[in-house]
């Protein structure tokens, strides 16, 4: 198998030497040169053709986020943001992901070989991932515009809607999200992201989408007409009982290495609401996400993917439609009605 050649982007030579060493610790990465900006990094593209980019946003001259728009916009090609920046809920995050960015991973607080060897196995796993990212998605945009479901006309029918999602999912979510209507079911949105993510994410969805936006908390009442955003890496997220749910987070070992774990998640719902429950896949890497849509269907709910020629990375929802575990597939604004469970151009009964 070929191996995936990356291009490190760091104005500090010590940072460029601590990750080129934690890249190089996957099998399957090799690091084909550091550049310290973007005049340099400029030469080294055309060279050396990496298959992705890192990129550290703080840099003298042309800074990432204005490199990131020139590649956008000039040789697209898939770039994770490393810095401090990305993390501690900075608006830098999301900025970064709407400029074209695939992912934003941040540094260790520390620039030592030690906090550096820590994150190698994930950083890794991150980089690859990346490198399978259909840029061709986001070249195209989204589909065209689907109308909000009107607030006067839904009628809940008392179901849970639960929104998975990895790489490539904050898009397709906030995508899916801004049909939503404000008197929307329960919905559960767990992204496989960044902690620093989850502050910036809540602060956009509840600018652009009509229903409340709440971060995920132990004990919260599921009410309709609110999402709540679960990406926290330390707790496991669940729905305790259906109807009249509440989310519980538990602080247990990652389930194959996630957490919080869509698999979980989804196995709680088939078990307390089964029939009255909605999963959907979004984008993403791995295969979270798969097993517990299976488990969702096997209980009669109702189990959706996006279309994977729009998804960035479609590795999920393929595995999870291997199991058979998905009923349809739509571009990601076009999946609201069927989460909704809008039939035949009428609310649900």
């Amino acid at each position: 198998m070929t191996a995936t050649k990356v291009l490190v982007i760091d104005d500090s030579i010590t940072m460029r030497a601590l990750f080129t060493n934690a890249l190089e610790r996957n099998k399957g990465l090799v690091v084909v040169g550091s550049a310290n900006g973007a005049d340099e990094a400029r030469e080294m593209i055309a060279e050396l053709k990496p298959d992705v980019l890192t990129l550290d946003v703080e840099m003298p001259g042309k800074n990432g986020l204005e490199f990131l728009e020139e590649i956008m916009a000039t040789k697209p090609m898939p770039v994770v943001m490393l810095s401090t920046l990305t993390q501690k809920g900075s608006d830098v995050t999301i900025r970064a992901l709407e400029l074209g960015a695939v992912d934003c991973f941040p540094k260790p607080a520390r620039a030592t070989p030690d906090e550096f060897e820590k994150i190698s196995g994930k950083l890794g796993k991150v980089v690859m991932t990346a490198a399978k990212t259909n840029l061709a998605a986001r070249k195209n945009g989204p589909a065209a515009p689907v109308a909000p479901v009107g607030d006067g006309s839904y009628d809940w029918d008392g179901s849970v809607v639960v929104i998975s999602g990895g790489m490539g999912g904050i898009d397709a979510a906030t995508e899916m999200l801004s049909t939503f209507p404000a008197n929307c079911p329960p919905t559960i949105l767990l992204l496989a992201v960044d902690e620093g993510f989850g502050v910036p994410l809540a602060s956009k969805l509840s600018r652009t989408i009509a229903p409340t936006v709440k971060l995920a908390g132990d004990g919260e009442d599921l009410l309709q007409g609110h999402v709540y955003v679960a990406v926290d890496p330390n707790h496991h997220v669940v729905v305790d009982k259906w109807p009249h749910g509440r989310l519980r987070l538990i602080a247990r070992e990652p389930v194959n290495g996630c957490r919080p774990s869509a698999d979980l998640l989804l196995a709680s719902v088939a078990k307390t609401a089964g029939a009255q429950a909605t999963g959907v896949l979004l984008s993403g890497g791995g295969a979270d996400g798969a097993a517990g849509l299976a488990a969702l269907r096997g209980a009669q709910g109702q189990c959706l993917a996006q279309d994977p020629e729009t998804a960035l990375v479609r590795e999920r929802i393929d595995i999870a439609t291997q199991k058979g575990a998905i009923a349809s597939f739509s571009a990601p604004a076009a999946l609201t009605g069927a989460a909704l469970r809008v039939v035949a151009g009428k609310m649900a009964a």
